[in-house]
């Protein structure tokens, strides 16, 4: 099928919307636009970072997905509590692939659960004594931990715990850092608070430790923040900056240690993969520390050329050489991996919703493929991300934020794409549908997607996706044909 034209793609907004009743219409609609490369900032087409309408059925997570589940969750060798009851530690425990090197329960911990197992009585009489217990006893089964953090469910916002004063006091004996993080997941609007909570808490509680200390550092020492190592990004992404000449001293937090978060303020430059989630530790760093950052993406050899350039253009011409050598290196097997997919692929059309950096920074590796993004949305985005994201879109393109279930579903079955790039709770729905599905939030257990080595595995997975014969054994619904009138009365 075609792409549709921007009066068409209004109409199909519109058509979407007309099944709400006034009000939820009109708030949806600032939700929902047609993309227009001329606008300077987003703000003029679509509306972001609100909360979403009670029953309307959302796809965003909470505060304590943003802190535990992204930014603290991946330190591998610090124990990180969920203060509370047992389901949220269990429910974001190990859910999202982040590698790591070490040996877990011994001095790695990031696929385990530690909670403090809120029950009734600790509700009514409070869970500071309790969780001060778990952390004494914490220290005594894993003693090569390298620290504590403490984030906060729900009910520990609603009953008062004062975890900083637990945390002090706990820090006190164990002689080990213990970061109470105030991330309860009814604050804010979504996860991306407790990005922001949880990066505050690295500035109040982390970053102070390096005073008096030294490190013996070089000029070209980076850090690289907002990496999760999901699927091993982060290891493909440090190669190439490593091949280059530039030595990556602290790694955010995929595969990442306290000591390396404390090391950051020494080096020369951030250089951020996911903007949304680590923008606000960055510019702490920018402020206080006089660090430089950047927002670089290694999703594609189009756009990882033009980072690695971006990057060394930061450096001096050791560094510079170094980038074109890597580039040299890796254009005749990326080449190979284009010739090989793309004639597969080529003009296949996709729509995304996803959270992070993903809905934007994709689009490049699926059009270094010959394929088309055709919609794309952040779950969780703010007016920053989708000015970022009009620019690297078509015009007349579909724009949708904080999607609903049924306007992905109605949009999906209107524009008819080859394949849609979600999340888990998106999954069933469009592969039930007979509609090609790949889950982008965690690789679809696939994985590394970043770097010139991910790419290969990228270009595979939509090639395998999409050209899996199964699709032949099934039919979308708006390619069925209906029974005729006969055959129903018959029956």
């Amino acid at each position: 099928m075609s792409a549709l034209t921007r009066e068409e793609t209004e109409a199909l907004i519109q058509e979407v919307l007309e099944v709400y009743p006034e009000k939820a219409r009109k708030d949806r609609e600032k939700h929902l636009a047609v993309n227009d490369k001329s606008i300077e900032q987003s703000k003029k087409c679509i509306t972001s970072n609100r909360k979403s309408l009670p029953g309307v059925m959302t796809i965003r997570g909470c505060a304590y997905a943003g802190s535990k589940g992204v930014v603290w969750g991946p330190i591998k060798d610090m124990i990180h509590i969920s203060h509370g009851p047992v389901g949220c530690g269990q429910y974001s425990r190990a859910g999202r692939r982040n590698y790591y090197v070490g040996t877990t329960g011994v001095n790695t911990f990031g696929t385990m659960n530690f909670t403090s197992d809120f029950q009734e009585k600790d509700i009514v009489f409070g869970g500071d004594k309790k969780l001060a217990k778990v952390m004494l006893e914490i220290e005594g089964l894993f003693p090569l931990n390298k620290g504590i953090s403490i984030q906060s469910e729900c009910p520990i916002g609603l009953i008062g715990d004062d975890i900083e004063a637990v945390a002090k006091k706990t820090a006190a004996e164990i002689n080990k850092p213990v970061v109470p993080v105030r991330c309860e997941g009814f604050r804010g609007v979504s996860q991306s608070l407790g990005h922001h909570i949880a990066n505050d808490a690295i500035r109040d509680w982390v970053l102070p430790r390096r005073e008096g200390k030294t490190y013996e550092s070089t000029p070209y020492d980076v850090a690289v923040i907002g990496d999760y190592n999901i699927g091993g990004d982060a290891w493909s992404s440090r190669i190439l900056l490593e091949e280059m000449g530039l030595r990556v001293v602290a790694q955010w937090s995929g595969d990442g240690t306290i000591a390396e978060m404390e090391k950051t303020p020494y080096v020369k430059v951030n250089l951020i993969h996911c903007y949304r989630s680590m923008n606000y530790i960055a510019r702490h760093m920018e402020e206080k520390y006089r660090i430089p950052w950047m927002e670089y993406n290694f999703f594609g050899p189009t756009k990882v050329a033009e980072s690695l350039r971006a990057i060394a253009a930061l450096f001096d011409d050791k560094i510079k050489e170094g980038a074109e050598r890597v580039i040299a290196k890796y254009q005749p097997l990326m080449q190979a991996v284009i010739d090989k997919y793309k004639p597969r692929l080529q003009g296949k059309r996709v729509m995304l919703y996803v959270g992070g950096l993903r809905p934007r920074h994709v689009i490049g590796a699926y059009e270094d493929l010959g394929m088309e993004v055709v919609g794309t949305g952040y779950e969780f985005g703010h007016g920053d991300d989708y000015d970022r994201t009009i620019k690297d879109m078509g015009n007349a393109t579909l724009l949708y934020d904080d999607i609903t279930g049924f306007e992905f579903e109605e949009f999906v079955k209107r524009v008819k794409p080859d394949l849609v790039g979600s999340g888990i709770k998106e999954k069933f729905i469009f592969q039930k549908m007979g509609v090609p599905f790949r889950q982008m939030h965690s690789w679809d257990y696939s994985g590394p997607y970043h770097g010139y080595d991910g790419f290969a595995i990228f270009a595979r997975d939509m090639d395998m996706t999409l050209n899996n014969p199964c699709w032949g054994k099934m039919q979308a619904p708006w390619l069925k044909k209906a029974e005729p009138e006969a055959e129903k009365k018959a029956a």
